[in-house]
């Protein structure tokens, strides 16, 4: 296959677009088509501060990468969480997450949930009964205490994740076949900030896992390659490999399902009810994070079980 653009030899294959690239072309490209959505969706400016959330993976990397090219303020975040079962996970993770930040004089925060609150996730989940199988209940809310925090602490405009399409399709997929009304609504590449909450961002949201894999390949950028331990068997890896086997015998089902959703809600098909009562928030006295619980907020009386 040749490039599209120069004619030269083409190293990916985007049949979504009905196009291939070049190694160079390639390169140019996304991060030409990230800054597209970023302006179209109204994201942020070149004068906000962005924090990035990182986990050593490939798509909060390439995405930290081509913000970092683009000329955005962007510093990152690694939140150590202590999954080491059965493979060092978040200890090789951090290493990958720590080194790409030092080869590119970029600033990184960590928050090392053992050092900070003396307990692993993996513990917490199991002290507190959160997920009882899994801890994946426990991971998202420590995650989203833990973001909102530094973004708060430090004076970030907005907090950046990464997101991609793959990740998209399926939660939308599984959202729509449980007709999650609340979740429908507030799936979005942007969510405002509000009363103390930063607004969150997902950049990638247009661009498929294989084109993520393929730009970090290109541009040298080591990665851990394993999953979480606890994502095996997981529905979202299910409806994963489904949407996958769609895409394979018809490209750019995930492309257009995810986009003609968007366009949907914009058009008002999932429009907020007008009585809908939107929670007051209040800070929680202990952390002093925004919450809608009667007294402390949830993270911190997950704590509170944790230290009795």
């Amino acid at each position: 296959m040749k490039c599209k653009k120069c004619g030269g030899k083409a190293v990916i294959n985007m049949p979504q677009h009905n196009m291939g690239l070049c190694k160079d072309d390639f390169l140019q490209w996304l991060p030409e088509q990230m800054q597209k959505h970023i302006k179209k969706q109204k994201m942020f400016t070149p004068e906000e501060k962005i924090l990035v959330a990182v986990s050593g993976g490939k798509d909060s990397l390439a995405l930290w990468d081509m913000l970092n090219i683009l000329g955005y303020q962007a510093d990152g975040l690694y939140i150590a969480l202590g999954i080491d079962e059965g493979i060092s996970y978040s200890s090789e993770s951090q290493r990958l997450t720590e080194k790409f930040a030092n080869a590119r004089g970029l600033n990184l925060h960590v928050v090392n949930m053992t050092a900070d609150y003396g307990i692993d996730l993996p513990t917490l989940a199991k002290e507190t009964r959160r997920g009882r199988d899994k801890p994946c209940s426990s991971c998202g809310l420590v995650k989203r205490h833990e973001m909102n925090r530094i973004a708060r602490d430090f004076g970030y405009d907005v907090l950046a994740t990464g997101h991609n399409l793959d990740d998209e399709a399926a939660t939308l997929f599984s959202n729509t076949l449980q007709w999650n009304g609340d979740y429908l609504i507030r799936q979005h590449p942007v969510l405002a900030e509000r009363d103390g909450l930063a607004r969150k961002v997902k950049p990638l949201f247009r661009f498929y896992e294989k084109e993520m894999a393929a730009y970090t390949l290109l541009r040298g950028i080591e990665y851990i390659y394993d999953e979480c331990p606890f994502a095996e068997g997981s529905t979202s890896t299910q409806y994963k490999e489904l949407l996958n086997q769609l895409e394979h015998e018809h490209p750019g089902t995930k492309i257009h399902f995810f986009t003609k959703f968007l366009s949907a809600k914009k058009k008002g098909l999932f429009a907020e009810p007008t009585t809908k009562i939107v929670p007051e928030l209040h800070i929680c006295p202990k952390c002093g994070q925004p919450t809608s619980a009667h007294e402390i907020c949830t993270f911190c009386r997950m704590m509170d079980r944790v230290n009795q």
